[in-house]
């Protein structure tokens, strides 16, 4: 039996009345770009976040570029974000004509150490970009006192987290902005891109309600450069369906990887996601680490058995060739690059296919 590392069509399947319910209505609604069906997404979302804007865009990356330039982020800023995650975060930073200044990860976390910020930050530093990776919560507390202190920006790159919790607030929610991807593959995704900005600054999303259309509040009467950065109402329709199932699919999540770390537990060789106590990890991805150079054969094994994974990521941001840092400048996110494995989660995912997985690990690592 193959076990793909993402499955989406039980999910398609559950809730395909409503949702071909709300594509008709969109269909015979004749409004396609922005209007009624974003604007109610828009409205659902920042009830559910607790924020007072939610701002939908065309893609994560978009919500990221947007809300720099929102937040003032410009030509000969700095911005200080982890090498160890997906391209779009740094792009976005350097797209603004800002530079990325990377700080090496905690490896319990895989997600920026907040102890190394601070002899980072330069009289150019404007902000701060956290991702909270696989779900897990990027510790806030300190990298908002820093911001506090420095007179900072704070971006939460939230692509990966949509319900994730860190102390009882929502992420996305604790920084001056939140950036969200509705990549289909996202705890909530559209079926297609998309992406969203939350903020509790008026101001902020003005702007960026601004730079998604041209740069203009009124059409024809464009102030500034901006972007064709709309959400579909298509998009938004079948968002609106899915909101609703958030928190019960981020739950079935967890079940799924406390499984996997029971049935994983003292497997020599390979290392389960660390959960912080104070934090509600969401479970994008369920990463391991295989140790010992062994992770690239497991992986090859495993797909020889039908089983699927990815290596999320390979090359951490610094040493691409866009970037081009030595060798050893960030030796966590560089061992993380060598080390990390995503196994297959998905809110339906039985125990039997879990239980296939794990056995298989332990027969490669044993």
């Amino acid at each position: 039996m193959k076990i793909p590392i993402l499955d989406l069509t039980p999910e398609v399947e559950d809730l395909w009345d409503d949702l071909m319910a709300a594509i008709g209505r969109v269909l015979r609604s004749g409004q396609f770009i922005l209007g009624p069906e974003v604007e109610g997404f828009e409205a659902e979302v920042a009830e559910y976040l607790g924020v007072k804007h939610a701002i939908g865009v065309n893609s994560g990356t978009d919500a990221l570029v947007i809300a720099l330039r929102a937040l003032g982020v410009g030509p000969g800023d700095e911005v200080i974000t982890t090498p160890f995650t997906f391209f779009a975060t740094a792009e976005a930073i350097s797209l603004v004509g800002a530079t990325p200044v990377f700080v090496d990860i905690d490896p319990r976390t895989f997600n920026l150490d907040p102890g190394q910020v601070e002899e980072r930050i330069t009289p150019r530093t404007k902000a701060l970009l956290p991702v909270h990776l696989y779900g897990q919560a990027a510790e806030m507390d300190p990298l908002l006192d820093l911001a506090e202190r420095y007179g900072l920006k704070v971006l939460e790159d939230v692509a990966q987290a949509f319900g994730g919790e860190y102390k009882g607030r929502k992420l996305g929610t604790l920084g001056h902005a939140g950036a969200f991807s509705f990549f289909p593959s996202k705890n909530l995704g559209a079926y297609g891109d998309g992406g969203l900005i939350a903020t509790n600054d008026d101001r902020v999303a003005e702007l960026a309600r601004m730079l998604r259309a041209h740069g203009a509040r009124r059409k024809y009467h464009n102030e500034t450069l901006g972007y064709n950065s709309r959400l579909d109402a298509l998009q938004a329709a079948i968002l609106r369906v899915k909101l609703p199932h958030l928190d019960a699919w981020n739950e079935a999540r967890r079940r799924v990887a406390h499984t996997y770390n029971e049935l994983l537990k003292g497997l020599p060789g390979l290392e389960t996601p660390y959960e912080a106590p104070h934090a509600r990890h969401v479970y994008h991805q369920y990463t391991v680490r295989i140790l010992g150079g062994r992770r690239d054969e497991v992986q090859r094994r495993l797909a020889e058995a039908g089983i699927g994974t990815m290596v999320y990521y390979p090359v951490p941001l610094h040493r691409l060739p866009v970037y081009g840092y030595p060798e050893g400048s960030f030796p966590e996110a560089e061992r993380a690059a060598r080390e990390a494995l995503s196994l297959p989660i998905w809110p339906t995912l039985c125990e039997e296919k879990i239980r296939q997985v794990a056995t298989r690990l332990w027969s490669l690592l044993t």
